[in-house]
Parts: structure tokens; C-alpha cells; sequence
């Protein structure tokens, strides 16, 4: 099935009602300047576990989620998976140095994301150094994660990483939804398995130890975190 698209027509007010706009690639355009950034995109919608690109294909376009989350992962030569971050609403993805993706991005539910072709948004960015400094804050932003889940994936116990896992994805939802002890999880047990670099039985037997320790309360869709200070004390060790 091929993804379903809604082109960014002008006047269509989609960026400027684009509930994510402030944490967004285009947070630095002014109005004149956002009316034209209109014209660069469409509006696409991908359903749970549609591709939204794969690793290796040339890099054609740059993508930001609107809505949803996405799965960014490489796959290793036997085979197995390495989730290496999550795509929430305003992250942007696709630029790189290569000339093609460096991951795939799947999406976990439905997904709907800005798609803007490469080459005439490369000419839009080309004068305007405001765009360029925001493109760089978020591509800091990427490396600094990158780092973080490389500490996270080295010698630190599976209740360790776990209650990272839980209080960095909290930090995450802040922007989104504000601090809340009910953390919804849209990503599977298999998912957190593979960006923690456990087996999906770790992961669970974790989550119920957490539970059964007063930690956590695990609740359809995600958890609720009854005792932050202990799970911050978990992810410090």
C-alpha cells in the first residue's frame, strides 16, 4: 500500500496552524518567509509499519513529523536489528553527509510527516543563515542523543537501562504533551529490546521487577512512574 499524500497547498495554512511549528525545523521563518516554505512541501501520511525510507537508498527528500512515532534502526549483517532513536513530532530526518540515508524509519501507528524534495529545499536554505543555525541546533541536538544511547547500550545493568530508557523518553514527551507520571510507550517490548541492546525477555522480566518494586506501574499503553527518585537513582548508578 502505498502511503497516502496531501499536498501542502498555498494558503492552506498548514504550516502556520502546525501544532508543532515552535519545536520545528521552519520555528525560525518569519510569516513572509513561511508562506513560501509552503510551497517546498506535502503532507504524508503513513500507516503502522510502513517504511517511511530505508538505509542505503539515496536521499531524495528531508522529513518532519507532524504526528506519530517512528522506529530509526539498522539492520546488522546477520540479520539482527539495532533500533538506534525514536522520531517524535518536530524532529527532522534525512539530511546526511553520504548523499543516502544511514538508517531506515518505519512508523509505529499512524505517522504523518512534512516531505520536502532535497534539491529545492537546499536552494530555499541556501540564503538564509537563520534556517541553517536551527538546522544545526537539531543536528547537535541528534549527535548529543547519539552519544547518550551509546553510554546507555555500554556496561550498565538491564534495570539500569531500563529506567533510563523511561526517564529520557519522559524528558522527551515534556515538549509534546508537558511532565506527567503516566508515560505512554507506543513502541513494542521487541522495540526497547533492540535500541537497549537486551532480548525482549529481559526487557519484560525488567519491567515487572520494576513493578513489583514499586517503581513503576506498568498500564495499557505505557507506565505510570510511581517513584521517579528511585528511577533517577536506578538510571545515576
Amino acid at each position: 500500500m502505498k502511503p497516502s499524500v496531501v499536498t501542502i497547498e498555498p494558503n492552506g495554512h498548514f504550516c502556520s496552524d502546525c501544532a508543532v511549528r515552535g519545536a520545528a525545523v521552519c520555528s525560525s521563518l518569519n510569516t513572509a518567509e513561511l508562506r513560501e516554505f509552503e510551497h517546498l512541501g506535502r503532507r504524508v501520511h503513513f500507516d503502522s509499519g510502513e517504511t517511511v525510507f530505508s538505509e542505503e537508498d539515496i536521499t531524495t527528500s528531508f522529513y518532519n513529523v507532524l504526528e506519530g512515532v517512528m522506529r530509526l534502526y539498522k539492520l546488522l549483517p546477520d540479520g539482527r536489528r539495532q533500533i538506534v532513536g525514536f522520531a517524535l513530532p518536530g524532529d527532522f530526518l534525512g539530511m546526511n553527509i553520504s548523499g543516502r540515508h544511514n538508517f531506515s524509519a518505519d512508523a509505529i501507528g499512524v505517522v504523518t510527516v512534512c516531505q520536502f524534495a532535497k534539491a529545492p529545499f537546499g536552494r530555499f536554505i541556501e540564503y538564509r543563515p537563520q534556517l541553517l543555525k536551527r538546522i544545526n541546533e537539531l543536528a547537535i541536538r541528534e549527535l548529543s542523543q547519539a552519544r547518550d544511547h551509546m553510554v546507555l547500550l555500554g556496561r550498565r545493568s538491564a534495570d539500569e537501562k531500563v529506567a533510563t530508557f523511561l526517564l529520557g523518553w519522559r524528558e522527551r514527551l515534556v515538549t509534546l504533551k508537558g511532565l506527567s507520571d503516566t508515560v505512554p510507550l507506543p513502541m513494542s517490548r521487541q522495540d526497547i529490546a533492540d535500541y537497549l541492546g537486551l532480548t525482549i525477555e529481559t526487557v519484560s522480566r525488567t519491567f515487572t521487577k520494576l513493578e513489583r518494586q514499586g517503581v513503576i506501574e506498568i498500564i495499557h499503553g505505557g507506565i505510570s512512574l510511581l517513584d521517579p527518585a528511585r528511577a533517577e537513582a536506578m538510571a545515576a548508578a
